[in-house]
């Protein structure tokens, strides 16, 4: 008899990082994780055929926007199929027995460290360093036995690589969550979708981003999310990134049609159910 497949789901990480929870959470536990050590590669991935799906980090709501992906999915052009909001709980953790005081490096994804600022600014004499991601950083401890270096990431990590975690919950604010979108390189519209994610551009002149939003408004679509980004080798021009959501797939539509006629080069770059936040 044979076996189901496993579905292939990149992710930017190791096993245990948030991008793998995300993914799981999506799809379920049963999934085979694509490890990839930057965005570009998880990217790489899905176009390559070594994954059917990808789940990428795009926004944190201490951190902000992540910028760099946006241009990604320019780049790639993905369908974005769906989103996950994963409450992110950061942990300092290092080797059993080390105590805070002999902490002289905290490593950590730039994204986490950014998310637990407040904390780290309290701290005296410890070098703060980035790297690929917060369970590589977990894991990296253990097998070098670094017993100066603590690392910031989740439980799972801390449980999987058998490190004790000095102070929980040092993230700047305890209602800390990050906004995941599924990708896929295969098109696809999800039944029953209230939420799509959209990029177009405007004319550089007075009141031409105000026309295109106020058609949004006008057919009682809210506007959850804008986002600018700049076009590469064209000064003060930029693509605007929207996720819209809406009640009736009617108001949407001609939401849609009246938007076509005016910006340029409307992309649908997914349209999905929205995600509930829960923490």
């Amino acid at each position: 008899m044979n076996r189901k497949k496993k579905i292939r789901v990149a992710i930017q990480g190791i096993a245990t990082s948030f991008h793998e929870v995300a993914a799981m959470q999506h799809f379920g536990q049963d999934i085979e994780t694509v490890e990839c050590l930057s965005f570009h590669g998880l990217c790489d991935a899905i176009k390559g055929g070594k994954a059917d799906f990808g789940v990428m980090a795009i926004e944190n709501s201490i951190a902000g926007s992540i910028l760099p992906n946006y241009f990604l999915l320019q780049q790639y052009h993905f369908t974005i199929l769906g989103e996950v909001y994963l409450p992110i709980r950061m942990h300092l953790m290092a080797l059993p027995g080390v105590e805070l005081s002999s902490i002289k490096v905290i490593e950590s994804h730039p994204m986490a460290i950014r998310q637990c600022s407040d904390y780290l600014h309290q701290l005296s004499n410890v070098e703060i360093r980035e790297s690929d991601d917060t369970a590589w950083s977990a894991k990296k401890i253990r097998e070098n036995k670094l017993s100066d270096t603590g690392a910031i990431a989740n439980e799972q990590a801390a449980k999987k690589y058998g490190l004790t975690i000095l102070e929980k919950r040092i993230e700047t604010n305890k209602k800390n969550f990050t906004r995941f979108l599924i990708l896929s390189k295969k098109e696809g519209i999800q039944s029953g979708g209230n939420k799509a994610s959209l990029s177009f551009e405007v004319a550089n002149e007075v009141g031409s981003l105000a026309d295109a939003l106020m058609t949004f408004k006008n057919q009682k679509i809210n506007l959850s999310k804008i986002q600018s980004v700049p076009i590469i080798g064209k000064p003060s021009e930029y693509t605007i990134h929207v996720d819209v959501e809406w009640g009736r797939r009617k108001s949407y539509d001609d939401a849609i049609h009246q938007l076509i006629r005016q910006v340029r080069n409307l992309n649908i770059m997914g349209e999905y159910k929205k995600a509930t936040i829960k923490f």
